[in-house]
């Protein structure tokens, strides 16, 4: 394991209440890729949105207090992050959003 590796922080986000039809998901993978930080975003059935993603802990942070923003239409009612040790699969540090 590299030293970028092992200070790479990887967290688990679940954002919930209006989140969905809003553009959150572009919203988030726009913030990710200008933190240059990798890792997926989706819709849940539930109406909730959850992400995986993986990068420098300041980075993670910062994108994570954008979440509990979101994008104009938004209204987020509670988001959770918890870490994890979760692999993202083949880590080539893009920022998918899954449909």
């Amino acid at each position: 394991m590299t030293a970028p590796e092992r200070s790479a922080l990887v967290r688990r986000i679940v954002v919930e209440g209006a989140v969905q039809g809003v553009g959150y998901r572009d919203f988030t993978r726009r913030a990710a890729l200008r933190l240059n930080i990798s890792g997926w975003v989706r819709n849940r059935s539930d109406g909730a949105v959850e992400a995986v993603v993986r990068g420098a802990p300041a980075d993670v942070e910062a994108l994570i207090a954008a979440m509990r923003q979101g994008p104009r239409f938004a209204l987020v009612q509670r988001l959770s992050a918890i870490e994890t040790d979760e692999a993202l699969g083949d880590d080539d540090g893009t920022f998918v959003v899954q449909t």
